[in-house]
């Protein structure tokens, strides 16, 4: 691992601050979406909502509309809950704790154990898709359905952490969040170089539905025609979308019961 990342680890702007909102924003991006897609909107996003106080007072649509590309829009507003929490709550300090880590929207335990390692140099054990690709790969090659409590114990064991340690030093913070970028880095190029995926062996994997005339494909088409305009007619929204006005009216009504859009009268608006 450390000879790969010493050859070929990434330089990535977020692998490069300490600073627990930049780091949060940058995971909450990279679920589900590759890291080179990422890269084209990190900072253009910080550039326009540099800290908690700046993403939290925001509308629901800026926030929408400087994501749009990335996909998977909920993640945007659940960030902007979240700065909205740290700000009211928090005094606009992100709590560094696993638990209120993980009581933030958009926050799981991956997120949250990324976090606690890479802005606060806590010692904590996080299993995300490359750090599984390895595991799986070098101790079960012919395991199936394998569960991430099992790799737990061997990402912990080289990582030189017990479940006991309360605090690291600076030095150790930092190996720390090296190896886990060492993992990730080398997790990706056996994305790349491996015939098969060996998450396809994971008892968590499920392989991601056709985009083309999805759900998430209207969803996306829906919020970007909403977001064109301050408020646009419903009939227009149909009429834009060569799918059935059933299915189109549908997803409209999931995306009103989830906060992302609302409604008057004849008119649908963001929220």
């Amino acid at each position: 691992m450390w000879a790969y990342y010493r050859t070929h680890g990434r330089d990535l702007a977020w692998r490069r601050t300490r600073d627990p909102y930049r780091i949060l924003v940058s995971e909450i991006m990279l679920q589900q979406t590759q890291v080179a897609r990422v890269e084209g909107y990190y900072e253009r996003f910080m550039k326009q909502f540099p800290n908690f106080a700046s993403l939290a007072r925001v509308s629901a649509a800026d926030v929408l509309r400087a994501w749009q590309g990335l996909g998977y829009n909920r993640r945007a507003l659940a960030l902007r809950a979240a700065a909205k929490i740290v700000v009211e709550k928090y005094g606009g300090k992100l709590p560094r704790d696993r638990e209120a880590l993980e009581s933030l929207p958009g926050v799981g335990p991956y997120t949250a154990g990324a976090v606690r390692v890479f802005a606060f140099g806590e010692p904590d054990v996080f299993v995300e898709t490359n750090i599984r690709r390895v595991f799986i790969h070098f101790f079960f090659p012919r395991a199936k359905n394998v569960r991430d409590e099992k790799l737990l114990a061997y990402i912990r064991r080289p990582s030189g952490l017990s479940k006991n340690r309360k605090r690291l030093s600076e030095t150790e913070a930092q190996r720390l969040r090296k190896w886990y970028y060492a993992l990730m880095d080398y997790g990706a190029m056996l994305g790349v170089t491996e015939k098969e995926n060996p998450n396809r062996r994971s008892a968590h994997y499920a392989r991601q539905s056709k985009f083309s005339c999805s759900y998430r494909e209207l969803r996306g088409k829906i919020v970007r025609l909403v977001l064109s305009a301050k408020k646009i007619p419903v009939e227009k929204v149909v009429s834009a979308i060569p799918e059935p006005k059933k299915r189109i009216l549908a997803i409209v009504s999931g995306l009103e019961r989830e906060g992302f859009l609302k409604k008057e009268k004849s008119y649908i608006k963001i929220s």
